[in-house]
């Protein structure tokens, strides 16, 4: 336990939380957890209905939409893809916090539920998040939302997700984007590997770790080669050119495992002429904001709601 000194005081206790050991063996067992299906939420303050986005060459994609009265006939919209170390999680874990976030914010929410590895590898899990982008714009106008102000949203494989998505747009010339916001993003498939280009001695030791973040790349890659150019789709930090993507909000914390290659990320995004807001959390570890009434989740949640409402306009 090298960094416990370092970790702030006030989410101490998530140290102590029992371990959930990825392998092919637990995964079905860790897929049941309430944490991961929100089966134990409460019900959301307005009515939530499940869609079904089309996709070409495979099933229609599962979407829950969120959709708070309002009279507003221009609203944002937020397309949200939970996270879950790309092997588990569901759209109804969303139910958690962004209803409440589509409240505060006036705006349609739509989380999707993105088919999981390692029983869908890449390019599955991107293709299931972009049918869902087109969905949502073409529904637009039923929802009273405005095409032009959607923003995708992820925390975790979400927030790598999210960063896929917003690659995969531009690449192929699909809806533009008004925003990305990465929340701790799972971005680059080499961290904790041999080729990791990161060697920070105090990150990852908590929550989400090295061996976790293998296990989760190497399900979602199957037996692809990231050589091609698809490659910053299974893994934006491998994208050549980061030009012309939509602003970035990302937040990480100075003991995730993801710290270095979120910081990576935002200076390349920066020199790329994309503008970027970055705030990195001190003594914050994977997951930081689930202990509700701290500092630093309090921090983190204004930082957020500015942040996210620039974005939407």
């Amino acid at each position: 336990m090298i960094t416990r000194h370092l970790v702030d005081r006030e989410i101490l206790a998530m140290l102590d939380m029992p371990s959930l050991d990825l392998t092919a063996e637990s995964l079905p067992e860790i897929r049941a957890n309430p944490m991961f299906t929100g089966a134990d939420l409460p019900p959301p303050p307005f009515p939530v209905r499940e869609e079904w986005a089309p996709l070409e060459g495979g099933p229609a994609v599962r979407l829950l939409v969120m959709d708070p009265p309002s009279q507003a006939k221009d609203r944002a919209a937020v397309l949200y893809i939970h996270g879950g170390g790309m092997v588990v999680g569901s759209a109804d874990s969303s139910l958690d916090t962004m209803p409440s976030l589509a409240l505060e914010h006036d705006c349609v929410v739509v989380s999707v539920d993105y088919r999981l590895a390692p029983e869908t590898p890449f390019p599955g899990p991107q293709e299931d998040n972009y049918a869902a982008l087109l969905w949502l714009v073409a529904n637009a106008e039923g929802f009273g939302v405005d095409p032009a102000r959607i923003v995708v949203m992820g925390g975790s494989a979400g927030g790598g997700l999210a960063a896929s998505l917003a690659l995969m747009a531009r690449d192929r010339g699909g809806p533009k984007l008004a925003g990305q916001v990465l929340i701790y993003p799972m971005l680059d498939w080499r961290t904790g590997g041999e080729a990791c280009p990161y060697r920070n001695r105090h990150t990852g030791e908590w929550i989400w770790t090295r061996a976790k973040n293998r296990f989760g790349w190497e399900a979602l890659r199957g037996s692809y080669q990231p050589t091609d150019h698809r490659k910053g789709w299974f893994s934006p930090a491998l994208a050549d050119d980061l030009a012309a993507l939509p602003p970035a909000y990302i937040a990480t914390g100075a003991l995730d495992l993801f710290l270095d290659e979120d910081l990576a990320y935002a200076r390349r995004l920066i020199d790329a002429g994309v503008q970027t807001e970055l705030h990195v959390y001190p003594g914050a570890i994977h997951g930081f904001e689930m202990v509700p009434g701290t500092t630093l989740a309090g921090q983190a949640a204004t930082d957020l709601a500015r942040g996210l409402a620039r974005l939407l306009g």
